[in-house]
């Protein structure tokens, strides 16, 4: 980390009107589903066979490696086959094929639940069970976070949605107060903590007053923050609501930290019995002609989500299209990918290109860097394919967030280099792991 970082955090224009106030659509109905058979790079597998009828509901398929998650279907209808393509994080994955029958035929998954009463470990066992995972962008299982809740100071629920453009959480929260609260207190009690917030942005006033009414008498306190990015990144998050900076982990600084959408998936299961088949996904920028929130199963291609939303305004050729916000989301070559559950947004930006100079040495990377990095050092270090110098880098560190290049004054793609260092850096020390195992 240098020791000479500025604030680490900016103000973004967040272009967030343009779909804060739109209704959500609802009625995108695919008649096919690709649910991909893959949680972060683990693959998941397949507990039906084609030519089965499945419901809304039904499990198809788990995660059973070193951690576990089962995969429910999105849709009623029957299977049809596996498919390899593409997936929004730039992988090559299978995908269950299912034919959507549309009749929305659905099955408990779960049986009544009563979190209050439950023991600390039945519930760490529903929540398992259940498929939560991380609905933010990591996708990762939740009970893992709870396996040892020890000396939890404060339980945070993720409310702040920072990235530019993306307002699908506080959709959902909008629509799903009732389920919020039920998920909130859950893992509240689950996380063995002594206090518990809901960290939101401070220009939120309709929302920060929607969950203090809905919160009023519970142990959960509703608590704003700036409005700068990276504010949702954990790191930055914890550090503005408790003053304390970890290595790893949350839990080292004494905090357990889920997503608002993770937490309403999680009221859900137990209080409706419905696993996670659905997804709040924000499609807006400056190159999609309606903007807005819709609410889509699971395993739709992004080009069915776009063309419900008028589609593009310029030919594809000159659109930029993002899975995810335009800071930390990845481009991608096409639109026929699928929504993953941790899948938030869909940007459509018209594609300018930049001019790019020389790097001025100014340094406003390395301010403005919350990971406390140096990334026109790792730029050039990479360039020279400088394996000792990446190592006390740190690159490894970097978040991806995007703060480097937007606040670049060459226009130069800052963070795309750091991340040819950090799979530079992997390809090289991948064999030296393998050695030790």
């Amino acid at each position: 980390m240098s020791l000479l970082t500025g604030p680490m955090r900016h103000h973004l224009n967040g272009h967030k009107d343009l779909t804060m106030n739109t209704d959500v659509l609802k009625t995108i109905d695919p008649d096919v589903v690709w649910v991909p058979l893959v949680n972060g790079n683990a693959p998941c597998t397949p507990l039906v066979n084609v030519g089965d009828e499945v419901k809304v509901g039904t499990k198809i398929a788990e995660r059973n490696d070193r951690f576990y998650l089962p995969l429910f279907s999105p849709v009623s209808g029957t299977v049809t086959g596996i498919e390899k393509f593409m997936t929004s994080g730039m992988t090559q994955a299978d995908h269950l094929r299912i034919q959507n029958d549309h009749r929305n035929t659905e099955v408990r998954a779960f049986p009544a639940f009563d979190y209050e009463k439950a023991s600390w470990e039945e519930l760490l066992d529903f929540v398992k069970n259940a498929g939560m995972l991380g609905l933010g962008g990591a996708g990762f299982p939740t009970y893992v976070k709870y396996l040892k809740p020890e000396n939890v100071d404060l339980f945070i629920v993720n409310a702040v949605e920072c990235e530019p453009y993306l307002t699908a959480d506080y959709k959902n929260i909008e629509e799903n107060m009732d389920l919020l609260k039920t998920g909130t207190l859950a893992l509240f009690k689950l996380s063995k903590a002594k206090k518990g917030c809901i960290a939101i942005k401070e220009d939120k006033a309709v929302q920060i007053e929607q969950l203090k009414n809905a919160f009023a008498g519970t142990p959960i306190e509703i608590r704003t923050v700036p409005n700068v990015y990276p504010m949702g990144w954990e790191r930055t998050l914890v550090f503005q609501l408790t003053g304390k900076r970890y290595g790893m982990l949350p839990i080292e600084a004494g905090c357990i930290l889920n997503n608002a959408s993770t937490a309403i998936a999680l009221g859900n299961a137990i209080d409706n019995g419905k696993p996670i088949t659905h997804k709040y996904v924000t499609v807006s920028g400056d190159a999609v002609r309606k903007p807005q929130n819709v609410y889509v199963p699971v395993g739709t291609q992004a080009h069915e989500i776009i063309d419900a939303c008028g589609g593009f305004i310029e030919n594809t050729e000159d659109v930029l299209l993002v899975a995810g916000g335009p800071m930390m989301g990845k481009a991608i070559p096409n639109d026929r990918f699928v929504i993953q559950p941790q899948n938030n947004g869909l940007t459509v930006l018209i594609n300018k290109p930049l001019v790019e100079v020389k790097c001025l040495r100014c340094g406003r990377c390395t301010e403005t860097c919350p990971s406390g990095l140096q990334p026109v050092r790792i730029n050039a270090a990479q360039k020279a394919m400088n394996l000792e110098e990446l190592e006390i880098l740190s690159v490894n560190d970097c978040i991806e967030c995007g703060m480097c290049t937007y606040i670049c004054p060459s226009k130069i793609e800052v963070t795309e280099g750091v991340r040819r260092a950090k799979r530079f850096l992997r390809a090289k020390t991948a064999p030296k792991q393998g050695g030790k195992k």
